[in-house]
């Protein structure tokens, strides 16, 4: 899978981000959205974003929605709802704003298979045996897009970020 070091994530595309250094440089805690918020505001999107100097808009709140589901639920609802609510977002910013889901258990639930950079999300328990394919789900297998976050060389990946999902 490709590696960003650049900004680029921070002002542009989707990320899901589970490094709180990396959360802390485009938003203070109190800039965070809720989900419930983010997808209220689908189809009402403000014209200033709360975070990075109007650019950003960090939400949380995916991976606990994600775990009261049943994975086929949950399957269903991210690539309606949710998938639905990113493409509203990239629509009426034209792409010249950042969304940002706040995943702060998402290293340990994010699976990257190497082979085939698949992007898989490892359901909570009881379902913790079940995987959602989150790449072909959100994306469509596009997998030559989506890139891990850097936040400086040699460093864990902090997050995933995709300029934009079709």
């Amino acid at each position: 899978m490709k590696q960003t070091l650049d900004t680029v994530w921070q002002r542009r595309g989707t990320s899901w981000v589970w490094d709180e250094e990396a959360r802390n440089q485009v938003c203070e805690a109190g800039q965070v959205w809720s989900l419930r918020q983010f997808l209220q505001a689908v189809g009402n999107w403000p014209d200033d974003l709360p975070s990075n100097g109007n650019n950003t808009v960090v939400v949380a709140g995916l991976e606990a929605s994600l775990d009261l589901l049943t994975p086929e639920d949950a399957e269903a609802w991210l690539g309606d709802a949710i998938k639905d609510a990113i493409l509203s977002f990239q629509a009426y910013y034209e792409g010249e704003a950042a969304l940002i889901f706040w995943l702060p258990a998402g290293q340990g639930r994010i699976k990257l298979n190497p082979a085939t950079d698949s992007i898989e999300w490892r359901c909570a328990a009881p379902h913790s045996e079940s995987l959602l394919a989150f790449g072909r789900i959100l994306w469509g297998e596009a997998n030559e897009y989506p890139q891990e976050i850097l936040l400086r060389e040699g460093a864990k990946a902090a997050g995933l970020f995709h300029l934009r999902i079709t």
